[in-house]
């Protein structure tokens, strides 16, 4: 599941819905441009390696097909030691939603709801939340069956997500799946209260999962705090933090590794802690979050923090009404 074109490949055996494109990576210009005119511009290239947004190119006609090509490749390359390139049809204005799926080793798959990662900047995920605001019970049931079968069909073991793209009229497509726990995982268990990591333990210390699935009590939204400057491009900012004081309260976890006088390095990603708040609903949810932000105080560097604050002022995420392009739109300046 580790290589997202024979992830596809297998999915699609395994009746999972996915986005028309090519069957398997893709040999050369020409045998990419004869699918992208199959299948009806525009398509977007991906890495088979890829993650985090690299090696993806969105194509929109012929002429731009090979400068596309060129430029994914050579970016995979670098990125992964691997250029293999695979396509698919581009899902104009999706929601970016996921499945968490738990599975051990006597063939027993559960998942635990959803998290709507819809927030991204270059395929980076800036905000994550559980549940979708964009969910319905209908909805849940058939992406979790999705999840299930697709894990069932790998035999999978442990914690891991099942990445979906979800149209304006709900119809969902299998993008990837990844196999470890991921950053945006306190959102689940804030919303289930269920601790992912030790569950993961249990599973490779050969102890059966309940099998039971879960679906969301509370509503948790989690803010990603990167060492960036938001008002230039987001720039990352390494440096020595020269004074740290995170927030607290109830409804408020905090995960980070950093702390007053800690240097940030220039070699790594650049997210330095993860706020996550938990509530009743997502309203109380994001008056939360608007509160521990406003408290949390990170100097010597810049920060995500201001972004934040003013994306959660903005009407339309706030109504939740926001797809993967919000960040195209959305004006931050400072």
């Amino acid at each position: 599941m580790g290589d997202k074109a024979s992830a596809k490949a297998t999915m699609k055996k395994a009746g999972v819905p996915t986005i028309p494109g090519s069957e398997v990576l893709i040999a050369s210009v020409k045998e990419g441009i004869t699918i992208a005119n199959k299948i009806g511009y525009p398509v977007i290239l991906k890495a088979t390696a890829g993650g985090g947004g690299r090696g993806m190119r969105v194509v929109w006609k012929d002429e731009e097909f090979e400068a596309a090509w060129d430029s994914a490749r050579a970016e995979s390359g670098a990125a992964f030691g691997n250029d293999g390139m695979y396509l698919e049809k581009y899902v104009q204005d999706p929601r970016h939603i996921e499945i968490q799926v738990v599975g051990d080793q006597y063939g027993k798959v559960c998942h635990l709801s959803e998290r709507d990662c819809s927030i991204q900047r270059r395929h980076q995920k800036l905000v994550e939340e559980a549940p979708s605001p964009f969910m319905t019970e209908k909805l849940r049931k058939k992406m979790g069956e999705a999840a299930i079968k697709g894990a069932k069909a790998v035999k999978y073991e442990g914690a891991g997500t099942v990445e979906f793209l979800v149209d304006k009229d709900r119809n969902f497509y299998f993008m990837e799946m990844n196999t470890r726990i991921q950053v945006e995982h306190p959102v689940t268990e804030e919303v289930i209260n269920f601790d992912l990591i030790k569950e993961q333990i249990k599973v490779a210390a050969g102890i059966p999962i309940s099998g039971k699935n879960y679906e969301p009590t509370m509503h948790a939204i989690e803010c990603r705090i990167n060492a960036e400057d938001p008002f230039n491009n987001f720039r990352p900012s390494p440096g020595k933090i020269t004074n740290f004081h995170s927030p607290g309260g109830h409804g408020v976890r905090i995960d980070t590794h950093v702390y007053t006088g800690y240097v940030i390095p220039p070699n790594y990603d650049s997210m330095i802690a993860k706020v996550i708040c938990v509530a009743q609903t997502r309203e109380e949810a994001l008056s939360t979050m608007e509160r521990a932000l406003s408290e949390f105080v990170i100097e010597g560097v810049k920060t995500t923090i201001p972004f934040h604050l003013k994306l959660l002022q903005d009407p339309n995420f706030r109504a939740g009404n926001f797809t993967t392009k919000f960040m195209e739109t959305f004006e931050y300046a400072e």
